[in-house]
């Protein structure tokens, strides 16, 4: 200050976090959506817990759910409790339909005849226990190819400090509780066994439930939730931190089993897989997929089908431009 009073002032760039903006920008509705009901219109953002907190989903034929990072554009599923931002990947353009939503096709896992293929990874096959089929050593096809794809457009281009290594990927391996006609609840070996996803969205009879149960949280958090080591809660056994969406992120964005809906955001014309377990049944393992259709669905795991990278963007990234709309998508 001089001596005739002359003052100074120091100004500051307030930095807004990419989830505050995402959520600012759109509709967030109180309750939850009818489950019994696909969802065919922009129905906005719902609320519901995962294993960090409350996040908030979008559902329905969404239009302000673009970004592009990394070079691709992605849609994104939900903000994750932890503030982190989930995203499914689009492909180089903003066509919405075809291959190009898609890095390639692929087996699920190329070998089938035992439990363990569930898994995104999994332990021993041929195993006389549950603990020690899914002790998660092995890698899974599918996660084959999504970390060389990951390592060579993520890490190796310099994105990677801009992807949580909080958040993670979960593979629901709980065994079901519903008793089917023909299943046990072993979980290992070549045993007929039905796991938990199944029980939110068909009944014992195995039709389509009228009204379906989504959950975003992960049952067996410690083995199931797929983390890399820098996490709080999960397994810590990703190299890379790179997943798949669940069946339950399908029924969240508006889409359910045995029902076609090509009005929503995730319907691309394609089959794709999602990480979430079926069944063992009749010398294979079965995993849910979305189909084509846009329906919900299930497959053995030795199809070759559409792989759509899912990765979530750290809670501390902004956002340098965009609305969130297809000719105006959020930059990271």
């Amino acid at each position: 200050m001089s001596k005739k009073g002359t003052k100074c002032y120091l100004y500051f760039d307030e930095q807004i976090l990419a989830k505050d903006i995402i959520l600012a920008n759109s509709k967030i509705n109180e309750g939850e959506p009818d489950f019994s009901q696909v969802a065919t219109t922009d129905e906005g953002i719902y609320k519901a817990e995962d294993d960090w907190g409350d996040s908030y989903y979008f559902r329905g034929d969404v239009t302000n759910n673009w970004i592009k990072f990394a070079g691709y554009y992605w849609r994104i599923i939900r903000i994750n409790g932890d503030g982190s931002i989930r995203l499914i990947y689009n492909g180089t353009g903003t066509a919405t339909t075809g291959t190009s939503t898609q890095i390639s096709t692929s087996a699920y896992n190329s070998s089938y005849y035992d439990n363990a293929y569930v898994g995104y990874m999994y332990g021993s096959t041929g195993a006389s226990s549950y603990a020690a089929t899914y002790a998660n050593t092995n890698n899974s096809t599918i996660k084959g190819v999504l970390d060389n794809w990951y390592q060579t457009n993520i890490t190796n281009k310099g994105y990677g400090d801009k992807v949580s290594k909080e958040a993670g990927f979960c593979n629901d391996k709980k065994i079901s509780t519903v008793n089917r006609s023909g299943y046990g609840t072993l979980g290992y070996g070549t045993n007929a066994t039905v796991y938990a996803p199944v029980d939110r969205f068909l009944n014992a009879s195995w039709s389509w439930l009228s009204t379906q149960n989504p959950t975003l949280k992960c049952s067996q958090l410690s083995n199931d939730m797929f983390t890399v080591s820098g996490s709080s809660k999960g397994n810590k056994a990703l190299a890379n931190p790179v997943g798949l969406i669940t069946a339950d992120e399908v029924v969240f964005a508006g889409g359910k089993g045995g029902t076609n809906n090509s009005s929503y955001y995730l319907y691309t014309g394609q089959n794709y897989w999602t990480m979430s377990p079926f069944d063992f049944y009749d010398g294979h393992a079965d995993v849910f997929f979305v189909h084509s259709n846009g329906n919900l669905n299930y497959s053995n795991v030795y199809g070759a089908i559409g792989v759509r990278p899912v990765i979530n963007i750290a809670s501390n990234v902004t956002i340098k431009s965009g609305d969130g709309t297809i000719s105006n998508p959020y930059v990271i």
